[in-house]
């Protein structure tokens, strides 16, 4: 019993936000879903001709991570995709992406070719926080997700594992924190020759200085990314791994990415103060 009552505090760390009541009913498509009684998807799929953006959530998540962010993409003129993915066995207490990494890669590209049939655009762009800034990187890279992915944008992203103590205890039911321990296998496949980023896509990295999940923070970084520290333009932000995602700097961050040609460039400077 101790042992459960740690690995679900654990879990509960790696989650952005806990389970969401349901919102709404998202639109039946073709492929594996994931249970969306306790927990709807966000999905505009009425929205074609549009420009799709799909969010994939973090560890012990759920699509309802992204609903403060969601107004703000669709306000911008984006159509917004946040599907469930990865239930390792407790998607009906709305705790999400704990099945290895590999099978949600799967589902990925599974779902960004129902998001391509449905609004007939020819690539999606990618916005996701820690397993999900990682994972999509298999898809662009195995799965043959480079041809349609524009651009990904990672906030907080496991991109080379973490080392911090709580991932191992986690693992014991949860097989996507076990593929995120720094070195583990899956990490030396997806970062195999070095290659951390596939040609044609554009990468940006977010990252705040004080993340305490994925640790060094600074193994989130890309080679061949426009890799950005939230602190270095806003020395006083206090957003962690968990809130980055809600931070008004950071959601600067990813529109100033998504409406520039190419990936962000260092050289923008957010308002600081700017409250959501």
């Amino acid at each position: 019993m101790k042992l459960c009552k740690t690995i679900v505090a654990v879990l509960v760390t790696l989650a952005i936000l806990p389970a969401t009541a349901a919102v709404a009913n998202p639109a039946d498509s073709a492929g594996q879903r994931a249970p969306e009684r306790i927990v709807a998807a966000i999905e505009d799929w009425d929205c074609a001709g549009g420009s799709p953006i799909v969010l994939t959530h973090g560890t012990g998540g759920n699509a309802q991570t992204w609903a403060p962010l969601v107004p703000f993409l669709r306000q911008a003129g984006y159509c917004v995709f946040a599907p469930n993915y990865g239930d390792g066995g407790f998607g009906f207490a709305g705790i999400f992406a704990t099945a290895r990494v590999r099978e949600s890669a799967q589902f990925l590209a599974s779902y960004v070719d129902e998001v391509l049939e449905a609004t007939g655009a020819r690539k999606v762009r990618i916005v996701g926080h820690s397993q999900g800034g990682m994972m999509p990187r298999y898809y662009l890279r195995y799965l043959g997700g480079a041809a349609k992915v524009e651009e990904l944008i990672g906030i907080a992203p496991s991109n080379h594992g973490t080392t911090t103590p709580l991932a191992p205890i986690a693992a014991v039911l949860c097989p996507a924190c076990a593929d995120q321990i720094a070195g583990s296998p899956f990490m030396r496949e997806l970062n195999a020759d070095g290659r951390d980023t596939e040609p044609g896509v554009d990468y940006t990295v977010i990252a705040t200085a004080l993340d305490e999940v994925v640790i060094p923070y600074e193994s989130q970084f890309l080679d061949g990314a426009t890799n950005i520290v939230v602190q270095e333009a806003c020395p006083l932000n206090l957003a962690e791994h968990g809130t980055l995602i809600t931070d008004p700097v950071t959601w600067q961050w990813v529109l100033h990415a998504l409406t520039t040609d190419g990936a962000a460039s260092p050289a923008f400077r957010p308002a600081c103060l700017l409250r959501a």
